[in-house]
């Protein structure tokens, strides 16, 4: 799995013009899943991204995670992290997990994150979304669930 992070003070997304999720003080993850993902895989990822201390402190020093700022979380179901624009000018989306594995394990990163007790919200998985990001920093990371340990 492959997790785009945003510290944000705030993050939405809108499908068909309509507001269908919502956040303030955050993270914004756009999460792209790969074919040979697994359930650890999604656990690790979740994991890193929940106790990542990148939030401002007192001193402002990146020194407090998600859970220290009881932050809440926009998860955008995003294949197109995972095209690869390495030949021709058309990115090739041979990484991407088939749309049924994909989803389910969308559907287990959210769940999960709910199951800690972390205020999720996301877009449809599969749909044209427009998400509107308003950056808290910027603070961005990109996270590879394969280098993780």
């Amino acid at each position: 799995m492959i997790a785009v992070i945003q510290r944000v003070k705030s993050s939405s997304v809108h499908v068909y013009q309509k507001e269908i999720g919502k956040i303030g003080k955050g993270l914004n993850i756009l999460l792209g899943v790969q074919k040979e993902d697994s359930y650890e895989e999604a656990d690790k990822l979740i994991n890193k991204i929940i106790n990542l201390r990148i939030f401002a402190d007192e001193n402002e020093k990146m020194n407090l995670s998600l859970l220290d700022v009881n932050g809440s979380v926009l998860v955008i179901s995003q294949f197109t992290l995972l095209g690869s624009v390495l030949k021709g000018r058309r990115p090739s989306f041979d990484k991407s997990a088939e749309p049924k594995l994909a989803e389910e394990l969308y559907e287990y990163f959210v769940q999960t994150l709910k199951n800690k007790n972390i205020n999720v919200e996301t877009g449809i998985f599969g749909a044209m979304m427009e998400v509107t990001i308003i950056n808290d920093g910027p603070v961005t990371f990109v996270i590879d669930s394969k280098t993780l340990h």
